[in-house]
């Protein structure tokens, strides 16, 4: 074969192969990795840019300005970064990110869920991916381990099931971190009333423990966030979470976080284990990002002793459900309390519910607002202060 055949035959070779996994074969040959990590994440990137414009430019076709660029872009994102997953983390009206398999990516914008204009070249593209975020936070995934839970370093909820749990392929979402909405801001967005906030800042202020109730991408975590801001600045707030997500705006905050146990299967802290400790640490008042569990008994427990103006949220479909929903997995315990104590203990620690719901169009709203009315061993009663329609 003659030089020029080679030179077409290494074109033709090119353009089969898609041009980002070239450039990133290419870049991984040219860089010097002892160099690199001496340098932050933003000069790392400065670097790579340089180094990957230098190789479009000598070696590769005749471009727009914005298909290099592009081209770039890609590239870098797939060597230090999430890849095709990068331009969908930095827009920020995109709230949740769901990959299905190399070449399907789904994604939720104002409520709604799209498909994107995006895909993984490869079932390995998209299995390095998923190793770059697992690795951040010392875990695996693998056959033996094939469901993992993580947080990208920016905060984002991050789960991923593999084969042979998963049918299709490799499945990957991303649960955008929460921005910090003010009551008055869920106000203008139509989330509540102005009736509503006032009710709902006094609830706080007079310190009655409050649990938000809807279901899942209801909005829980933004309302909770929401009502916190009505909490006084001196007061001290023991936050506790399985995967950190609440941005309180007060100084006196400790923030916990529960951990799962690592790849021997050992050193896991639970919500539970949590919850014991935060009374020992003085809290003025405990928020709980959300109870599933035995740690419900817990919780109660501590808002039976003296911790007030304490915040939580649960699944539930109506306000209603939220106090069986709680009934139910304070069962779950080792201790087989009897439901009749059960239900005294929810009837003196919940003060009020308040239930937010995803309507059809995408929009949240607040639904309910009810005030338990039973006391001690009473059936459960609650006395509506607010309720609207979808």
């Amino acid at each position: 074969m003659g030089l020029r055949d080679r030179i077409v035959a290494e074109r033709e070779q090119r353009a089969a192969v898609d041009g980002t996994e070239y450039y990133r074969r290419r870049l991984l040959e040219e860089v010097n990795f002892a160099e690199l990590a001496e340098l932050t994440d933003a000069q790392r990137r400065v670097r790579l840019e340089r180094i990957v414009g230098q190789m479009v430019s000598r070696e590769g076709p005749v471009m727009t300005t914005s298909q290099r660029t592009a081209l770039i872009r890609r590239v870098i994102d797939e060597a230090v970064g999430l890849g095709v997953l990068e331009p969908l983390l930095a827009d920020p009206s995109v709230t949740e990110i769901m990959v299905n398999g190399p070449g399907e990516v789904w994604i939720e914008r104002d409520g709604r869920i799209e498909p994107a204009d995006a895909r993984f070249s490869s079932e390995s593209q998209l299995y390095q991916t998923i190793d770059r975020i697992v690795s951040q936070v010392n875990r695996r995934v693998d056959e033996s381990s094939p469901m993992v839970d993580a947080r990208l370093p920016t905060g984002e909820r991050v789960n991923v099931i593999i084969p042979p749990l998963s049918l299709i392929g490799p499945v990957l979402t991303i649960r955008r971190f929460p921005r910090r909405f003010t009551l008055s801001e869920l106000v203008e967005m139509g989330t509540l009333d102005e009736p509503t906030r006032r009710l709902l800042s006094a609830f706080v202020r007079g310190r009655l423990n409050i649990v938000i109730s809807g279901g899942t991408g209801a909005g829980k975590t933004t309302l909770l966030n929401a009502l916190s801001s009505a909490i006084l600045e001196r007061e001290r707030i023991v936050t506790i979470e399985e995967s950190a997500e609440l941005q309180l705006q007060q100084r006196h905050v400790i923030s916990l976080e529960a951990r799962p146990p690592n790849v021997e299967g050992k050193a896991e802290v639970t919500i539970r284990d949590l919850v014991r400790n935060s009374l020992r640490m003085r809290p003025d008042r405990i928020i709980i990002g959300e109870v599933r569990g035995i740690e419900t008994l817990d919780m109660l427990q501590a808002l039976n002793t003296g911790h007030e103006g304490s915040l939580v949220t649960v699944h539930a479909n109506t306000a209603d459900d939220a106090l069986y929903r709680l009934e139910t997995l304070a069962t779950m315990s080792d201790l087989h309390i009897p439901h009749a104590a059960l239900r005294e203990y929810i009837n003196n620690a919940i003060h009020a519910i308040v239930q937010i719901e995803r309507g059809a169009d995408g929009a949240r709203r607040v639904t309910e607002v009810a005030a338990v009315a039973s006391r001690r061993g009473e059936p459960f009663r609650l006395q509506s202060s607010m309720r609207s329609e979808l």
